[in-house]
């Protein structure tokens, strides 16, 4: 019996409102009160450290999660606190397009995957809330007990590395290139990769330079923010 279809979704402000590991972590200090909310101005001088091009994304994921959330985190207590921000960003920050899309995709038969950049210990909880079959995104390293580390283990899933990863997800399952069609959303010009490998890319809330990538290859624009 033949693989299904595949839909392939990225995350951030493709079927978020906004890129959401800025909300994730205000959520997390909030979670630790009041008299946590004075890392926020220094988690904002990490983003201009990364703003001036001292370090890439990975660097500045792991500068910022070391800062809100510790060294190393216990298991259960970060699923704790990523099942709630999942709850709140399904319940008001989802774009209704991308519902829709979703259960579209569903009605056809295809498998959802989310691909994402953002961490999977939160990722795979919006996920779950939304029925998605899988989830491909950046993974953190674990310590002693399994506590999470504020460490990539392996690549930000991000560019090329994303497309990286999903072919990786799909050599394990068994799912050859050829025998699946792939569908895949996107909002960011960097997933370009993924894009030209995929049957049919659909560049979503675009921004301008995916814009301009999608009228030289002839893709159709959606816009779920409408």
């Amino acid at each position: 019996m033949g693989h299904p279809d595949l839909a392939i979704y990225d995350m951030d402000k493709t079927i978020t409102r906004v890129a959401t590991w800025t909300p994730f972590l205000r959520h997390a200090l909030k979670e630790r009160g009041r008299g946590a909310l004075w890392l926020l101005p220094i988690a904002g001088i990490a983003v201009a450290g990364y703003a001036l091009k001292f370090y890439g994304r990975d660097r500045l994921k792991e500068l910022t999660h070391r800062l809100v959330l510790g060294r190393a985190v216990p298991d259960a207590r970060l699923i704790e606190t990523a099942r709630a921000f999942a709850r709140a960003t399904v319940a008001t920050g989802l774009l209704d397009g991308a519902r829709a899309r979703i259960e579209a995709d569903r009605a056809e038969g295809r498998m959802l995957v989310l691909a994402t950049a953002s961490y999977r210990f939160y990722a795979q909880e919006i996920a779950n809330l939304l029925g998605f079959d899988a989830v491909i995104a950046t993974e953190t390293a674990r310590g002693e007990g399994g506590n999470v580390l504020a460490r990539i283990d392996g690549e930000n899933c991000y560019g090329v590395a994303k497309l990286r990863a999903i072919e990786a997800w799909a050599a394990g399952r068994g799912i050859a290139r050829g025998d699946v069609g792939v569908r895949f959303y996107s909002d960011h010009v960097s997933d370009a990769p993924v894009f030209e490998w995929a049957d049919e890319p659909f560049p979503v809330n675009a921004h301008a330079p995916l814009k301009a990538l999608a009228r030289k290859r002839g893709w159709p624009v959606l816009d779920w923010r409408k």
